[in-house]
């Protein structure tokens, strides 16, 4: 039974309405990237937090360097359980509908994020403590990895054919913006409270928000309905009962490519965002304002410009304007720690920045170029496990690499030499693909 039909005027349109009279281009961008936002904004308290705190609160009784990889490990069980997100998510998308699923995930993430706010410390529940922790980590991983496909899919699906590569990365400006909001406000709450205020009860707070977020996420949603894709799938009676199964026994060569594409662009988001802060920190010994705000002025610039490369895409193609951004990160990942061990605040917030602008250009084409990989009967599955299969051998595990790798070697060296293989995996993938950029779904 399909969910198409529920809460708004817009839902109940057919096919042809809904082609005809799509949602005028703000309330498609804002409601495609809600749900990323807040996602990401969830991710980003985490992630900053097991950089800065949770080595001491959930993990106390190891070495700081040894504690925040404990903490970076949690980080990637949220990657490990994308998949099932993918799975579950990606069949109920394709075969109730894009708008279901993208309502129920934004609900799971905000209230699991809110209760990783209300968890005791290590001190005070011993195991339970941390072992909870990675549970509602992982709840969080399924919820994202049913997330994003259909937040893609809504605006693309929505909007022009001529202008798939903008409207798909309005999905992409979510996690800049979830990446800002979350940043800014431990920012706030640093500087509004001592360091010991901070650790014990400060660092909940954000957490606790995400509830404000969810709410506001739900209103705008209200007003985009179902796709007309989907709704022409519905009306044809084309609409598969086994999406996975096809995915996987029909489509295995845009499934390798749409993942190999993914993983050099989520390394380098690792190193730039989530490692820097545990590097400026605890291995230059410098403020930890300072590696926020360089982090804030990154995603900022990487918010105005991932909009920016999808138009471009659109014009030029998916294939060109992706390699020339891993390209460039390749030689980046080398000037990146030049800048940071510097030690200069200037040349810190440059590398920062940078890095995320040379990660924009491969992330503003990259949901158009995974969703095209697939037909409309299995995109919402064939796109979910691309980028959640993907985002455990890039992201998840990323952070958790790094960090050993500096601890092994004493050098970045090695960490450098990691973010160009990834990127040499995302390069065979866009070059091995057909151009899709202006071919019809």
């Amino acid at each position: 039974m399909s969910t198409s039909t529920t809460e708004t005027p817009t839902a109940n349109l057919s096919a042809d309405d809904t082609a005809a009279h799509p949602p005028n281009t703000g309330k498609l961008a804002a409601a495609s990237s809600i749900g990323t936002a807040l996602e990401w904004y969830d991710f980003t308290v985490y992630n900053i937090m097991a950089a800065l705190i949770f080595n001491h609160v959930f993990f106390p009784s190891f070495d700081p360097l040894v504690g925040t990889i404990l903490a970076f490990s949690t980080y990637a069980v949220g990657y490990v359980s994308r998949p099932i997100g993918g799975i579950v998510f990606g069949h109920l998308g394709d075969v109730l509908g894009r708008r279901f699923v993208l309502v129920t995930t934004l609900v799971i993430m905000g209230v699991t994020t809110a209760l990783m706010g209300l968890l005791p410390g290590y001190a005070s529940w011993g195991i339970w403590s941390p072992l909870l922790l990675v549970t509602l980590r992982f709840i969080q991983g399924i919820a994202l990895g049913g997330e994003w496909a259909g937040a893609v899919l809504l605006s693309m699906e929505h909007g022009k054919p001529h202008q798939r590569g903008r409207n798909a990365s309005f999905a992409q400006v979510g996690p800049s913006c979830g990446t800002l909001i979350g940043t800014g406000l431990i920012t706030l709450v640093t500087v509004a409270m001592s360091a010991e205020d901070f650790q014990q009860w400060g660092w909940r707070i954000p957490f606790l928000l995400s509830l404000v977020l969810v709410v506001f996420g739900l209103w705008l949603r209200r007003g985009v309905g179902e796709t007309p894709a989907f709704l022409k799938l519905e009306a044809s009676k084309d609409v598969t009962h086994s999406p996975i199964r096809e995915v996987f026994t029909q489509h295995r060569r845009p499934l390798l490519i749409a993942g190999g594409s993914r993983i050099g662009s989520d390394v380098l988001y690792a190193l730039v965002v989530v490692f820097t802060l545990t590097y400026v920190t605890t291995v230059l010994n410098l403020p930890r304002p300072l590696a926020l705000a360089a982090t804030m002025l990154g995603a900022i610039g990487n918010a105005i410009t991932v909009p920016m490369f999808g138009a471009l895409s659109d014009r030029f193609g998916r294939r060109p304007v992706y390699i020339g951004g891993a390209l460039a990160a390749m030689v980046w990942a080398f000037v990146f720690f030049m800048l940071l061990d510097s030690s200069q605040p200037v040349l810190i917030c440059l590398a920062v920045v940078v890095g995320l602008l040379i990660h924009a250009a491969m992330y503003g084409p990259q949901a158009a170029f995974i969703t095209e990989q697939f037909p409309t009967r299995v995109r919402y599955a064939g796109s979910s496990l691309a980028y959640t299969l993907a985002g455990i051998i890039g992201g998840g595990f990323a952070p958790l690499i790094i960090a050993s790798l500096f601890k092994s070697y004493d050098s970045t060296l090695a960490i450098s030499v990691y973010v160009v293989v990834a990127l040499l995996i995302t390069l065979w993938a866009v070059i091995a693909a057909k151009e899709t950029a202006h071919k019809p779904l």
